[in-house]
């Protein structure tokens, strides 16, 4: 890395290309781990932090299908400086979240086994870069959404306000485990609404990737397949607003 030129792989290249040019890519568990560096037991150590999620009582639905926690970084994508944030509510407007949004929600902090994972540091660095060098982004505001959504005899919803925008500048949904389960499929469309993608995240480290300046995503329910046994959909959702410059 020189000057203020992010020097990437080739893999991570390609993430650049095809995101500059339709607003959405779709990034394979194997490309997901040759950028960041993953291994196959890394992927598993890090899966097992969505078995210490709490339950989402915001939920306005009255659903109680949905855990998650919370949290939010400071990066600088030129020099790989990361800075974990003072822990604060998580807030949605209404015009982008009409079920959850226009409230202060009020969830736990990630835990230290969780932040100190090396994957979640490469990953967050390595996205933080390839988003930077499509905008020149010096400074990103990070948050970040472990999700566990489970489905029994009822379904699941990944994303109950149906298709939207975050109200950020890049979003990611990062598949960590798949159990017992149909539907999760993901749908994203151009600002027109014409569709661009459908896909269904089905291993650990397949990443859907979105402007959201540009494009909108969905997610279908889930359903168990055998409803006498745990049933879930494991994700990270990441979400990358563009800040400026370092603070004085």
């Amino acid at each position: 890395m020189s000057g203020n030129t992010v020097v990437l792989s080739k893999e991570a290249n390609a993430v650049v290309d095809g995101l500059s040019k339709t607003g959405e890519h779709l990034v394979t568990s194997d490309q997901t781990s040759a950028i960041i560096g993953a291994s196959t037991q890394d992927w598993a150590h890090f899966a097992a932090n969505w078995e210490d999620l709490k339950l989402d009582a915001f939920m306005a639905d009255g659903g109680k299908y949905r855990y998650r926690r919370y949290g939010q970084y400071e990066l600088y994508p030129h020099t790989n400086e990361l800075n974990a944030l003072p822990h604060e509510p998580y807030r949605q407007e209404k015009f982008f979240n009409k079920l959850n949004g226009g409230v202060d929600r009020v969830y736990e902090p990630l835990t230290e086994r969780f932040t100190s994972d090396p994957l979640l540091s490469n990953l967050l660095i390595s996205l933080g870069q390839i988003f930077t060098t499509i905008d020149a982004t010096q400074r990103w505001l990070i948050k970040l959404h472990p999700v566990r959504i489970i489905a029994g005899e009822n379904i699941g919803q990944p994303a109950p306000e149906g298709r939207h925008r975050d109200g950020v500048t890049f979003v990611g949904s990062l598949l960590i485990d798949r159990l017992n389960i149909t539907g999760g499929v993901s749908s994203t469309y151009d600002e027109q609404q014409n569709h661009l993608r459908t896909v269904t995240l089905a291993e650990a480290g397949d990443l859907l990737l979105g402007d959201d300046q540009q494009t909108f995503h969905q997610v279908t329910p889930i359903e168990a397949v055998d409803k006498n046994s745990p049933a879930h959909r494991d994700v990270l959702v990441l979400n990358y607003t563009a800040l400026p410059g370092r603070l004085a």
